[in-house]
């Protein structure tokens, strides 16, 4: 149906599921075969390499009109209140984060130089969350069609088990890589965030946001 103002909403995960770019549903049989049945295996409409969620990842959807004054001017301006608001957030646990803001979309660093396009969380796209040594925390994505603007935010607050994605997709080889290109604000805080907590965090800024902009818009 036509998006005729904000909504959001967010998530918490009680168990592992593969959620896979809509590039890579071919590859779904194969995943199910290997893990047989042991992880569910979604497909979204959005682009992108695969998500790993699960009680380590709390995620944030957000539904927007188009022409929506929080979608900025373009298409990468329309990550950065999002972006901001999660920093704003994890800073909030005591975890130092940032946006990172250079333009295009590149390969998250790593050592030895592996490249990691099949998983989500091994690349970095304008105002995606970042450590402050440059490790990937958050990703964002979105997707638009003739009704509106869907956009998504995927935090790791606790470790991943990225053994079990790297053996799902048949790259074990590059699971050191893609640990040592990612960080959970658990290993950043030293502690542990509840899920639970962290989503109130995130909803109390959600509703401020988009409180914030409804209000200049109006006036």
């Amino acid at each position: 149906m036509p998006v005729s103002g904000p909504v959001f909403r967010t998530w918490i995960y009680q168990s592992p599921a593969i959620v896979l770019g809509c590039a890579q549903r071919s590859l779904r049989s194969a995943i199910e075969k290997r893990t047989a049945g042991t992880i569910d295996i979604v497909d979204r409409d959005s682009g992108g390499g695969a998500v790993l969620t699960g009680p380590w990842l709390v995620g944030v959807s957000v539904v927007l009109p188009h022409r929506h004054a929080l979608l900025g001017r373009n298409l990468g301006d329309s990550y950065r209140g999002l972006a901001e608001l999660h920093v704003s957030a994890l800073e909030t646990f005591g975890v130092p984060a940032k946006a990172w803001v250079p333009s295009g979309l590149i390969t998250v660093p790593v050592p030895d130089g592996a490249v990691l396009d099949w998983a989500c969380f091994s690349k970095l796209s304008p105002w995606e969350v970042i450590s402050t040594g440059g490790r990937k925390l958050v990703g964002l994505a979105q997707k638009r069609n003739q009704h509106g603007v869907l956009l998504v935010a995927g935090t790791l607050i606790g470790a991943v088990d990225w053994e079990l994605l790297c053996d799902a997709m048949e790259r074990s080889e590059q699971l050191e890589v893609l640990c040592r290109s990612t960080i959970s604000a658990h290993e950043i805080r030293g502690s542990a965030i509840g899920a639970t907590a962290f989503s109130t965090v995130l909803e109390q800024r959600l509703a401020s946001w988009i409180f914030s902009v409804e209000k200049i818009t109006a006036s």
